[in-house]
């Protein structure tokens, strides 16, 4: 029987221990933490559970008026500085953490039922491949025993964990990283975030939805440096019309604690302070100390493991998938590395991952959807490509919920009408972007998309009015 060892059990390594196990492998996952990995424990599950609660009192809070919803309670006039509706953040973040948790359990119960071993503990690399081929793998136990694995397969899932600045360290009550927002009872009455990358927008959005007066420090020109700039145009808008202060062109040097407070210090000597700051500048993978490279993997200068698209190492015998390749910090691509790696060294028909099909998703509000080709590609010549945006206040079902910021739109290749990507910037983007990723990955054309019926009013039926512009500018020859 072919035994596969999995250290990690983030996205990429439960998935690919549920495939191997399905396919009559034998298999060991090592973890330290609890199946899901950061994903589940302390990053995205945690997170989306926190913007949902944000969420609600975001979509109550900006269109209640308009939509004539009238709360009677002993809230002060509309004329004092007072929220209609609280929130108590202790029970929300203890709801955040049982949910977490129950995944976990919910991801070990799948994993076990399967026929795959749970280890609880650290596994690294020890030596190189044996002359039959196999691989050797230490596991550190977390009752401190120790035990070697003999694998034919190993696959490293190990992930990431947060990036932190030596003159701001994390002291998990005033000033935090994204894995201790969640130890916090009470609503930070001013949030510092240094950092404008999706981690940092995201937490920002969600606590000036809670109620907290944030301020966002951005290194760069604007909010969201690599997502498409009319999306992030629109964020930062509609960040700064909701009252946010944001600082562009901001570079946070060092944050320390005074008393109760929190001064950050910027690179150009300005100090700003708060109750509470979180420190959002990215993420470092977790590749040290296993062995990798005396077992001849290959790690770049960021420590990041190098794989190709049917995620092998340079070691033979040797698989990664997840954060820890640095490839795209998704979660479903993690889990699609992981499933490909399986299926590869198990000789099965497997597709090369290709990073123009997958789907990602800003958790902001309004959120930001993407997939395939970017505005960056087209301006840099990289695809020729047409492309047509509408704006979402020309959508009834728009108008109806009070909806005045977003947009959808698409790419397509100018002889074809083939679909190559696209952008959708609309409350549930993540939901909406499905149909123009169906299309990028199938190859179809504007005129598929525009022939599709659409529910009306709705507001997928702004993707078939853009697909429609688009292939009337294909007939016509319009640029």
């Amino acid at each position: 029987m072919t035994r596969i060892v999995i250290i990690g059990g983030g996205p990429g390594g439960y998935e690919a221990a549920l495939v191997a196990a399905q396919l009559g492998a034998e298999v060991t996952v090592v973890d330290c933490d609890g199946l899901g990995g950061a994903s589940v424990l302390t990053d995205c599950v945690p997170s989306k559970t926190l913007i949902a609660t944000a969420e609600v009192m975001t979509n109550f809070d900006s269109s209640h008026e308009e939509l004539g919803i009238i709360v009677a309670d002993d809230t002060p006039h509309i004329d004092q500085p007072a929220r209609i509706v609280g929130v108590d953040l202790g029970k929300v973040n203890r709801r955040v953490k049982r949910l977490a948790l129950a995944q976990s359990h919910d991801i070990t119960a799948a994993v076990t039922r399967a026929g795959a071993r749970v280890m609880r503990g650290r596994g690294r690399l020890e030596g190189g491949q044996a002359r039959d081929g196999s691989r050797r793998v230490v596991v550190t136990a977390a009752d401190g025993g120790e035990e070697t694995l003999t694998a034919d397969a190993v696959l490293i899932a190990t992930g990431g964990h947060p990036r932190e600045i030596p003159d701001a360290q994390p002291d998990g009550e005033r000033i935090l990283n994204w894995t201790q927002v969640y130890d916090l009872d009470e609503l930070p009455e001013e949030l510092i975030v240094v950092g404008s990358g999706v981690t940092g927008a995201e937490f920002a959005g969600a606590y000036q939805a809670l109620g907290s007066r944030v301020t966002l420090v951005s290194s760069r020109d604007r909010v969201l440096p690599g997502e498409d700039p009319d999306a992030a145009a629109v964020l930062e808008d509609v960040f700064r019309r909701r009252g946010m202060n944001v600082m562009a062109r901001s570079r946070a040097q060092s944050a320390k604690r005074v008393g109760d407070r929190v001064e950050v210090t910027l690179a150009d000597g300005r100090v700003i302070t708060g109750t509470h700051c979180l420190m959002a500048v990215g993420a470092i993978p977790n590749s040290a100390g296993m062995g990798l490279e005396e077992a001849g993997v290959r790690l770049t200068e960021s420590g990041h493991v190098w794989t190709d698209k049917v995620s092998r190492t340079t070691a033979p015998g040797v698989y990664a998938a997840g954060d820890v390749t640095g490839v795209f910090a998704l979660a479903s691509v993690a889990a699609m590395q992981g499933r490909i790696a399986v299926y590869h060294f198990l000789g099965d028909a497997v597709t090369p991952l290709n990073l123009k099909t997958v789907s990602s998703n800003v958790f902001t509000d309004p959120e930001i959807a993407t997939v395939g080709y970017t505005q960056a590609d087209v301006d840099g010549g990289v695809i020729d490509a047409r492309v047509v945006k509408l704006p979402l206040l020309r959508n009834p079902r728009a108008k109806m919920q009070g909806i005045r910021d977003g947009f959808v739109k698409i790419f397509c290749r100018p002889g074809t009408g083939i679909v190559v990507g696209g952008v959708v910037v609309a409350p549930r983007a993540s939901e909406l972007i499905h149909p123009i990723s169906i299309a990028v990955d199938n190859n179809l054309t504007v005129e598929q998309i525009a022939n599709a019926f659409t529910v009306y009013p709705s507001l997928s039926g702004s993707i078939a009015e853009v697909a429609r512009q688009l292939h009337t500018r294909k007939a016509t020859g319009e640029a």
